[in-house]
């Protein structure tokens, strides 16, 4: 696997260390489910270190599913070109997967096409109370290639707003009775009963034929970031990349685990001690 010696090192304090993980612990494991930005990303992009981590535990025979807010255009492409066996995104709204049988991408939704466009008529409404109410908030610029989400930039490509900005923006959505979750980047909205936790269970009983306690028990779930929550409260093996530590007074579940490196770092940190106590 390429060097990460350039990831930097950063403490979260009340998190066990990712250097006490037994091979007990991993023994039986079947897959890693993983968040995308600042999770397999550092500040951005996916450095070499990660992607090589994803094929090395690929090849290991592990299952990949990316766990992510990110959209469903992006997610098309994930499924199809990078070594995953499904994508969740858009927190939930859907998982996609490619099917190596028909050579075809396949893609479950967890609501019609009708009530998605319902949704973006009310999604649109509430975009227009953010922007009178949190100056410098932005569409995330991903949000043209979105199907069931509104996706407000706090920091990703505006300066930063603030966690006071962050909470005035959730509070617009809550006020209009939509779901919404804060990442690394953007605070995501949607209607619908659904979170990543939701459908990552139904994807795995579909697809795998496991059921949620067989998923706890036997997946490992890495993040960073508060809309990972409802993740790391379903599994007993969960991860932080070190830059959770930043989000962790504002959390209530958090990872069992905490690398020692931030980012794409820190997740090629995490596959790294998952390879070598499996070997």
């Amino acid at each position: 696997m390429t060097d990460c010696s350039a990831g930097r090192n950063v403490s979260c304090r009340g998190l066990r260390p990712l250097a006490s993980l037994t091979a007990r612990q991993v023994e039986g494991l079947w897959g890693v489910l993983f968040d995308i930005d600042d999770t397999i990303t550092t500040q951005g992009r996916i450095p070499a270190c990660a992607y090589s981590a994803l094929w090395a535990l690929k090849d290991a025979g592990l299952k990949l599913i990316p766990i992510t807010g990110r959209p469903a255009g992006w997610c098309d492409h994930m499924a199809r070109m990078w070594p995953v066996d499904a994508v969740v995104g858009e927190n939930g709204a859907f998982y996609f997967w490619y099917d190596s049988t028909s050579g075809r991408l396949k893609k479950r939704y967890l609501m019609t096409d009708a009530e998605r466009r319902e949704n973006r008529r009310r999604l649109e409404r509430i975009w227009k109370e953010i922007q009178a109410r949190v100056p410098g908030a932005a569409l995330a610029s991903d949000q043209s290639y979105r199907e069931a989400d509104l996706a407000v930039d706090y920091c990703e490509d505006v300066p930063d707003l603030g966690w006071e900005a962050v909470e005035r923006i959730v509070e617009v959505f809550k006020s209009h009775g939509a779901h919404c979750k804060v990442s690394s980047i953007h605070v995501n909205g949607w209607f619908g009963d659904y979170d990543k936790r939701h459908t990552t269970q139904l994807l795995a009983r579909e697809l795998f034929d496991i059921p949620p306690h067989g998923l706890r028990r036997r997946g490992l779930f890495c993040g960073d970031s508060p809309n990972d929550e409802p993740m790391f409260g379903s599994f007993d093996l969960s991860v932080g990349v070190a830059n959770i530590a930043r989000f962790v007074p504002h959390m209530e579940h958090l990872p069992a685990f905490v690398t020692a490196r931030a980012g794409g770092q820190g997740f090629a940190e995490l596959a790294g001690k998952i390879l070598a106590l499996l070997s």
